[in-house]
């Protein structure tokens, strides 16, 4: 498995930090204090395009519900296609609750 070229200790110590939440309330939180509004919609616009496109809709069904643009789509789709499967890890284990 190729190591994840974003690795190094600063992302170690966020991710353990991370690792830390235990509610949806700590994670907002968290994260109000460390990403702007517009990261944070970012983030999770592009997390629900990853969603509906894992489940098959259509790109004009994704633009209709989540307002992401098709070149965001289509990036965010590259990535489930071709990129470390963390979306697929995560889908797998949200489908498991």
């Amino acid at each position: 498995m190729e190591i994840s070229k974003l690795k190094d200790e600063n992302m170690d110590n966020f991710f353990e930090a991370v690792l830390t939440m235990k509610s949806i309330d700590d994670c907002y939180k968290f994260f109000e204090d460390i990403c702007t509004v517009n990261e944070l919609k970012s983030i999770s616009q592009r997390f629900a395009v990853a969603k509906m496109l894992n489940d098959k809709c259509v790109y004009t069904d994704i633009v209709a519900k989540t307002g992401a643009s098709t070149a965001t789509i289509s990036r965010v789709n590259r990535t489930l296609n071709y990129g470390a499967d963390g979306y697929k890890l995560v889908f797998e284990r949200l489908s498991d609750k």
